[in-house]
């Protein structure tokens, strides 16, 4: 199982917990996991990626380890303590201001 930390405001967007659990078949990659997580809250399609090109929207962010893994390539396999659940991906959302 994966296991998937939410922010507040996508927490209060699907109604899902802070941390999420969903089982992915196959390689885990920041796609799957996000296809999953879509499909398990569709509420939250549009929220993280574009709806069209379905690249992650500026404003969110992804950490696995303590690492920033954004800009990856979204079928980059991801670290194998993330894939077992040992450790959690991590959504972020960014803050902006002045």
């Amino acid at each position: 199982m994966i296991r998937v930390i939410l922010p507040q405001h996508l927490q209060s967007l699907s109604g899902a917990p802070r941390e999420v659990s969903l089982q992915i078949p196959g390689q885990a990659t920041q796609r799957s996991i996000l296809d999953a997580l879509e499909a398990k809250y569709p509420t939250l399609r549009g929220a993280i990626r574009e709806h069209q090109t379905f690249k992650r929207r500026p404003m969110v962010r992804f950490f696995v380890c303590e690492e920033d893994i954004s800009l990856d390539s979204p079928d980059a396999p991801l670290p194998e303590s993330v894939a077992s659940g040992k450790d959690p991906f991590y959504i972020i959302g960014a803050i902006a201001g002045g």
